[in-house]
């Protein structure tokens, strides 16, 4: 039963990865340009059939369709910011840099700060500079 709810996914949905439609273009039209770490796939068309005579560039995310589990040096390549893939010419980062992540707002990864009633735990008490609104 589970086949046959994959199957449908790939013909109806778009957001947990490619349509079949999708695919079937990437095959006819892509050429594979490179990976990234968190498995999304970068392709370039083998034509320029595009507006401004370049080749478009276009991902497919490993999984849930999220914009932000694209990485700096990716996102430069796909807006044409730079020519040549991070596969071929890696993005110099500096030693202050911390690693790309994707946003994890909604899940259960995502940050939430002292005192948050979705964090676990006891909540601190409030202090002294604090005084509860009354009504008149």
């Amino acid at each position: 039963m589970t086949g046959f709810r994959d199957v449908l996914a790939k013909l109806f949905s778009w957001w947990s990865g490619a349509t079949i439609g999708t695919l079937f273009t990437v095959a006819k039209r892509g050429r594979l340009v490179g990976t990234d770490a968190l498995g999304n796939r970068y392709y370039e068309s083998r034509d320029t059939q595009s507006y401004d005579g370049r080749h478009r560039r276009w991902v497919i995310y490993e999984g849930y369709a999220e914009a932000t589990k694209v990485s700096p040096d990716w996102h430069g390549w796909l807006h044409y910011t730079f020519d040549e893939p991070p596969t071929e010419d890696a993005l110099h980062r500096q030693s202050w840099e911390k690693d790309h992540m994707p946003n994890m707002s909604g899940t259960p990864m995502a940050w939430r700060p002292p005192g948050s009633v979705l964090t676990e735990g006891q909540r601190p008490a409030a202090t002294g500079d604090y005084e509860a609104w009354k009504p008149e």
